[in-house]
């Protein structure tokens, strides 16, 4: 890894710090050069603005999810529990943020934010895909993009309650499985 790609990794990790501790509205590039341990005009040979770390920042959160989605829809196992690992990744991540920055989580994953929206749009379109092509793959008479819709819609909702993640996840796995299940018995 080269200089410059460890200053960035430095920066928009200390950037990640901020922006969880005082949301993107309140972060700063003073915060963000201080947290690096940088000037601010040496921060600026990396990000420009506040807004481009920002997005930067979830760009970053939101590939790794990305390649987490894409590895689990690889794996090895049986239908319900690699649907399941896909969808995990996304119910991780608002996890991670939640537990983060419970006050910001949202600026992180929201379709509605004017930095992030097609960004966040994007990746979900991604997951559904995944979830998609295993479907169509395993159970070909149904519609596996509705099904894809429906499932990624779930765990949407399980997002509205991290309080227990772990009952979350549990909830997601054994709808997953419902869900298949019945799949595989109707072939609908």
């Amino acid at each position: 890894m080269s200089g410059m790609d460890g200053r960035l990794e430095a920066v928009l990790d200390a950037a990640y710090a901020c922006f969880v501790r005082h949301g993107l509205k309140r972060t700063t590039m003073d915060d963000i050069a201080h947290e690096v341990g940088l000037s601010r005009p040496t921060l600026y040979l990396s990000v420009r603005n506040k807004d481009e770390a920002f997005a930067m920042v979830a760009r970053r959160l939101l590939d790794r999810a990305g390649a987490a989605a894409a590895e689990a829809a690889q794996s090895q196992g049986e239908l319900a529990q690699r649907v399941a690992g896909v969808l995990e990744t996304k119910l991780r991540l608002a996890i991670t943020l939640n537990r983060d920055s419970p006050a910001h989580a949202q600026e992180f994953l929201s379709v509605g934010s004017r930095l992030l929206g097609m960004m966040v749009t994007d990746y979900e379109a991604s997951l559904a895909e995944l979830v998609t092509d295993l479907l169509a793959d395993q159970v070909p008479r149904v519609d596996a993009a509705e099904t894809a819709a429906i499932l990624v819609a779930l765990t949407f909702g399980l997002e509205s309650d991290l309080t227990d993640p772990d009952i979350a996840l549990d909830r997601l796995r054994r709808a997953v499985r419902l869900i298949i299940g019945g799949l595989m018995v109707s072939g609908r």
